[in-house]
């Protein structure tokens, strides 16, 4: 910083005045040790005090300390809870971990029980029950019927869609 260049300026004006040989020349041994000692001691002092002083970007990024995550974070995210979230989802509300819909899809991903993607910042796996050809059959009708019949507003660019 700053400091560090003015302790460097006045060193190599001091060694600049006096040939280096004279200088060692006319002085002791132990003073010799005794001045180089305080000479680094001085730079070492101005060094870190630079470390207290105040930086010169004063801003700072706030950080959200709480995230809301979905009501089945941490809980089984079977067909019942998809079911339950969208039931409650509201496509012309504004996206959120409480408001979104579970069958939809992002880049070919599933979001977690929060909406939240794989691959985004807070995405958490979640657990996800046994699976057997029986359930994925049931599964498939009746995503077969919420695609015969969206929820009025569901289409894309809505409020509440991520795509």
């Amino acid at each position: 910083g700053f400091r560090e260049k003015q302790m460097h300026k006045i060193v190599i004006f001091i060694f600049s005045q006096i040939s280096f040989f004279d200088f060692l020349a006319s002085i002791h041994f132990t003073e010799l040790i005794i001045m180089f000692s305080k000479t680094l001691a001085i730079i070492a002092l101005a060094t870190s005090a630079s470390a207290f002083a105040p930086t010169q970007f004063a801003g700072r990024a706030t950080t959200r300390m709480f995230f809301d995550f979905g009501e089945y974070d941490g809980k089984m995210w079977d067909s019942v809870a998809k079911n339950d979230v969208y039931n409650k989802w509201d496509p012309n509300q504004p996206r959120s971990t409480r408001n979104f819909n579970p069958y939809e899809t992002f880049e070919g991903n599933s979001p977690d029980a929060s909406g939240i993607y794989p691959g985004e910042p807070r995405y958490k796996d979640p657990i996800r029950p046994d699976m057997n050809f029986q359930v994925m059959m049931a599964e498939r009708a009746e995503a077969e019927q919420r695609a015969a019949s969206p929820k009025p507003g569901d289409a894309p660019g809505a409020p509440g869609c991520k795509n």
